[in-house]
């Protein structure tokens, strides 16, 4: 029985581009120059490899009077374009200088290279990366590249420090209230009185969510136009460029430029900043009394005012009765709560809604009968930020978003029941997406 004749082998085609490069301009107009002497070499080592499948591409890539030492150059980009393009599988030269001097700028050709799937040869030099010793070889040029990657870096990181450590400005986006100019920075008169309003606002309501705010209402927008929002706000609040100095990794420095905050409202500013967001919401919770004013009703219908007294220099807080304060104690079943008590209970009710799906769902009903584009997505996403987000929430932010979603609170015998408004659920949740409601610190 006879065996069936093998197949041939299929050899891949391999296109391959030859780049050529002279650094000086002489000889050039000659009829046969040194570019033509390179590429008569590379042609004849591809045609050496046609039984690999290589075949020579029909574009030229030549640089003549161009030096090696720099990427700019037209033949070299118009090759490195084809290569992205997919037109080129092997790149062929006489010699490895030809296409770079510079170990930097090789690791970068070989990065595109690589990318790409294309292999590079050296007629001249038996280096080819399509063979194992020339990848070995290959990875040792490019350790010494990444090694003179090292050393320039470092030059430079040691070149920033030692101008830092001076005061000089190294350069970047100058913080609010200066500019830059001859390398300088200097003081812009009009944003450095928004920045000691700031400073000094903040020492008045040690809130950035109310700071915010009343930033907005003024009108007062970052040199780009943006709104200042809250993390920007503590971004300025700790950047000590604004008591005359420069940062280095963590280390301060007398700067060269001028101060536009006093060392006094710098520290006092900090002294509050140091402070953890719930202890500064407790310090506050007094001054903002009677969350539920206006909203607070019992068994018989009359409304629940506030109240307080002080014991021993503390306050307690109440909620009484109308019945009782016109007819007497006994007069009504439930004539006086405690007033943290019977907050924490409605705060505990709201967020029990935010983790609902119905109560999303109605929401999102809501939102889309007033025409807003708000997703069911965005509401539940919304409505569960406010939930991590509640209590770290200033008791004034707390307050205006009762007010926004509760319509009325009855307390009774049996428990308590917490009427809400469903377009003050869809408002809020609008107003989440756009950034409106943040955390108290």
């Amino acid at each position: 029985m006879t065996k069936p004749p093998e197949k041939s082998k299929i050899v891949r085609k391999l296109r391959c581009a030859v780049y050529t490069r002279k650094s000086s301009e002489e000889g050039l107009e000659q009829e046969f120059n040194s570019l033509h002497a390179q590429r008569e070499a590379c042609e004849a080592y591809i045609a050496s490899q046609r039984s690999e499948g290589w075949v020579l591409v029909r574009d030229q890539y030549d640089d003549g009077g161009i030096s090696g030492g720099t990427l700019e150059r037209p033949g070299l980009k118009r090759l490195l374009e084809d290569i992205e393009d997919g037109l080129v599988d092997v790149v062929v030269v006489y010699k490895i200088d030809r296409l770079s001097r510079s170990l930097a700028d090789f690791a970068k050709l070989v990065e595109v290279f690589d990318r790409n799937g294309v292999t590079f040869v050296s007629v001249t030099q038996s280096f080819n990366t399509t063979t194992s010793m020339g990848r070995l070889t290959l990875n040792i040029l490019l350790s010494f590249a990444q090694f003179e990657r090292e050393v320039t870096a470092e030059r430079i990181r040691d070149k920033v420090a030692a101008s830092r450590k001076k005061g000089m400005w190294m350069g970047g986006v100058p913080p609010y209230g200066y500019r830059v100019e001859n390398r300088k920075l200097l003081v812009d008169e009009e944003a450095a009185g928004h920045v000691r309003w700031i400073f000094a606002h903040f020492l008045e309501i040690g809130s950035g969510t109310e700071l915010a705010r009343e930033i907005t209402k003024r009108g007062i927008r970052t040199p780009r136009g943006n709104r200042i929002d809250k993390k920007y706000i503590y971004r300025m609040l700790s950047n000590r460029a604004y008591i005359g100095e420069a940062v280095h990794k963590g280390d301060s420095y007398p700067g060269e430029h001028d101060a536009i905050i006093d060392r006094e409202t710098w520290d006092r500013v900090h002294a509050i900043l140091q402070e953890s967001s719930r202890k500064r919401a407790a310090r506050t919770r007094a001054e903002t009394p009677a969350l539920l004013k206006g909203l607070l009703f019992g068994p018989d219908g009359a409304a629940f005012s506030p109240t307080h007294t002080r014991k021993g220099g503390r306050l307690y807080r109440y909620y009484v009765s109308q019945t009782v304060l016109k007819h007497g104690a006994g007069s009504c079943p439930i004539g006086r709560v405690p007033a943290g008590e019977i907050e924490a209970a409605v705060f505990d009710q709201l967020r029990a809604v935010f983790r609902q799906p119905e109560i999303v769902a109605g929401t999102w009903k809501a939102a889309r009968a007033h025409a807003d584009d708000i997703s069911e997505a965005e509401a539940r996403a919304a409505l569960q930020q406010l939930d991590l987000l509640w209590d770290e929430l200033f008791p004034a932010e707390q307050s205006r978003i009762v007010a926004l979603l509760v319509e009325r609170v009855d307390i009774g015998t049996d428990g308590l029941n917490v009427g809400l408004r469903v377009d003050g659920l869809s408002s809020l949740a609008r107003e989440m997406l756009a950034g409106g409601v943040g955390e108290a610190a």
